[in-house]
């Protein structure tokens, strides 16, 4: 079975090459972003592509857009993307393209066992669906207002930030330390799946989660 690996980590795209060469399959590309990733199913033909979700340049849904863009072109193609996280953006998109068949998600750290992983790949080559259900579950969070999981603290804090003030303002008037306020923060940001990174308008979007859940 030919198949096409996108990952940006040397590290990890190295061992999936190994592992998956020892379990009988032809890697005939291994690549570290989008582009290439592209670039190299349009060279090689591959029946399967393995792909992480986030990858240069900008980490954040490089690769389920790829394999959006992939599944157009290639409806025969079969895709997994195997990612540390659950990326709602496209996700929905690429699980639905080929209507639903020769698809899979699956999260890195769920892998436990690397048999049933190249099973797993062997599977949604043959056309089946193989999803985490972990997956599932976010995916049908989703839909849901996601005010919802944030306990009562959470929205008090939140409600804070709407109205402008700082940690240290927030801290005072909640009587909280700033650490304590800070990880309320980071919680909260987590649960409206705003990741951590160094784009400080998260705040701003969280605002603007809280806004629409007030209407």
């Amino acid at each position: 079975m030919r198949v096409v690996i996108a990952e940006d980590s040397v590290l990890l795209r190295e061992g999936l090459v190994g592992l998956l060469t020892r379990f009988g399959f032809d890697v005939v590309a291994a690549v570290g972003d989008a582009d290439a990733l592209v670039a190299a199913v349009a060279e090689t033909t591959p029946e399967l592509v393995i792909t992480d979700v986030r990858m240069p340049p900008d980490f954040t849904d490089e690769g389920l857009r790829a394999a959006v863009a992939l599944r157009a072109a290639h409806p025969g193609l079969a895709v997994v993307a195997l990612s540390q996280y659950v990326q709602h953006s496209y996700a929905s998109e690429l699980l639905a393209s080929g209507q639903g068949r020769a698809i899979g998600y699956l999260l890195k750290d769920r892998v436990a066992d690397v048999a049933e992983f190249a099973d797993m790949l062997r599977r949604v080559a043959d056309g089946g669906t193989v999803v985490d259900p972990e997956v599932v579950r976010q995916l049908m969070l989703r839909g849901r207002d996601p005010l919802d999981q944030l306990s009562s603290r959470e929205r008090e804090v939140l409600a804070l930030v709407a109205e402008g003030h700082s940690n240290a303002a927030i801290a005072r008037i909640l009587v909280l330390t700033e650490a304590g306020v800070g990880k309320h923060i980071g919680n909260l940001l987590a649960k409206l799946h705003l990741p951590v990174s160094d784009d400080t308008n998260r705040r701003v979007l969280a605002v603007l989660a809280y806004l629409r859940g007030q209407r």
